[in-house]
Parts: structure tokens; C-alpha cells; sequence
């Protein structure tokens, strides 16, 4: 069983130089170097609002984030293991920490810079979201996406896919694609009744979801429980719902 994850905005500084190349390196580099170069070139125009629009951030980290560039580009960026990286709600309910790597390997992580990762590779510091166009490459899900999805199909070899992925993140995976190697288990948060996707508290339940899943399989989704929410498994489809 794979786990789709998404990336947080919110991530841990520091790590090392420690250059080892990660589970896609070889796979998604190409695109990742074209990505690199275009953020370069961004930076390069010497328009700070645009470049403050295009990563979505202000003042402090907005000085991090480019710092974080830069490093980038001369090579000397440092890394930490995504799960170590990523420190929004989802990730800190995961709590990644008590996990093996073994199970750390099963989770994937689709990521505006990175294409694919899984949780125990190495990434930088950055900011970037699939949502953005960046120079000729466009709309960042639609250049990722058909390399994101060939990656994803590679990794599954015919295993399920539990697609945890917000709207911005499952944009850039084909699934109608990927259901043809591999079984694909979408989990949708909802609001009471059904009634539309939940809110931000449904993150720290879609953390503690992905750590009952990694821990019990998905034969026993159903058992889950979360003060306020309820399961409904319909197979092809499992539904989390506010009460």
C-alpha cells in the first residue's frame, strides 16, 4: 500500500549538506533541473512583489525562501528527511518520528519542486505550490503531472494508492491513468452530512487517518476512530464525516 501525502507550507529549517540522491532523483531529475532553472530566472528579474506573489510568502519568509534559492543554485543547500521537513498539522498529527522506515518508504509526497518524493528523502528548504505558473513551463501541476503519475505507477506495482491529497495536489496526478496499475482508494473529509469538504480541523483527523492506515492496513479503515468524526467505507471510496 502507497499513502499520498501532501507537503506542508510549513517546514522545519536547518539539515546538512549531505548530498544522497533520493528515490526519483534519476527518474524525475530533468524536470526538477527545468523547475530549478525557472524559479532561477524568476529571481533573477529583480521583481521582489512578483517574486513574493509567485511563492506566497511575505517579510521574514520571504527572505528565507529566497535565501533558500540561492543555496539552491550554488549547491549548498541543506537537507532533511521530508518527514522531518514538512511541520504542518497533518505531518505533526502523522507523527512521523514513531514510524519505521520501512513504513516512512510507503508514503509519497507530491511537491511543486520535487515532482515526487517519498517521506524519507532528503529535500530542502522551499517554498513553491503546484497552483503557480513559473516562465515557459506554465502551470506547475499540468508540467508535473504525466511525470508525477508515471512515477507514482512505477512505485505501485499494482498495490492500492490511498489518494489523501488536497484538490491542488491531486491535480497533479492523473488517477483516471493510474487506475490502470494500480487500485486507487480516495479519502474524502467531509462536512456534516456530507455537505461539502471539511475544514481546517480536518487536517490533524487526516494525519491521524494516514497513521491508522500505515499501522492497521486498510482492512480495518473502518475502526478508526476520532472524537467528532465517523467512517464510511465504500470501498473505492472512504468517506471521514464531521458529526
Amino acid at each position: 500500500m502507497l499513502l499520498l501525502l501532501p507537503p506542508s507550507e510549513g517546514k522545519a529549517p536547518g539539515g546538512t549538506k549531505t548530498r544522497t540522491p533520493d528515490s526519483f532523483a534519476k527518474t524525475l531529475g530533468a524536470q526538477r533541473s527545468e523547475v530549478l532553472g525557472a524559479v532561477e530566472e524568476l529571481l533573477a528579474s529583480h521583481h521582489p512583489q512578483r517574486v513574493s506573489k509567485i511563492l506566497g510568502v511575505r517579510g521574514d519568509l520571504f527572505d528565507r525562501a529566497v535565501n533558500a534559492y540561492v543555496a539552491m543554485f550554488a549547491g549548498t543547500r541543506e537537507l532533511l528527511p521530508a518527514w522531518r521537513r514538512y511541520s504542518g498539522v497533518v505531518w505533526s498529527a502523522l507523527c512521523p518520528e514513531e514510524l519505521t522506515s520501512e513504513q516512512l518508504s510507503h508514503i509519497l509526497i507530491p511537491s511543486a519542486l520535487y515532482g515526487l518524493t517519498t517521506a524519507l528523502d532528503r529535500i530542502a528548504d522551499y517554498r513553491l505550490t503546484f497552483k503557480v505558473g513559473l516562465g515557459d513551463i506554465g502551470n506547475l501541476s499540468h508540467f508535473w503531472r504525466p511525470s508525477i503519475t508515471a512515477a507514482i505507477a512505477a512505485r505501485a506495482t499494482g498495490g492500492p494508492v490511498v489518494d489523501l491529497l488536497p484538490a491542488e495536489h491531486a491535480a497533479a496526478v492523473d488517477f483516471e491513468a493510474l487506475e490502470s496499475s494500480a487500485k486507487i482508494v480516495r479519502v474524502e473529509f467531509l462536512k456534516s452530512g456530507g455537505r461539502g469538504a471539511a475544514g481546517h480541523g480536518a487536517k490533524t483527523v487526516k494525519g491521524l487517518f494516514a497513521r491508522h492506515l500505515i499501522e492497521h492496513g486498510l482492512g480495518h479503515s473502518s475502526k478508526f476512530k476520532a472524537p467528532g468524526w465517523r467512517v464510511v467505507d465504500n470501498g473505492a471510496t472512504i468517506q471521514i464525516v464531521e458529526e
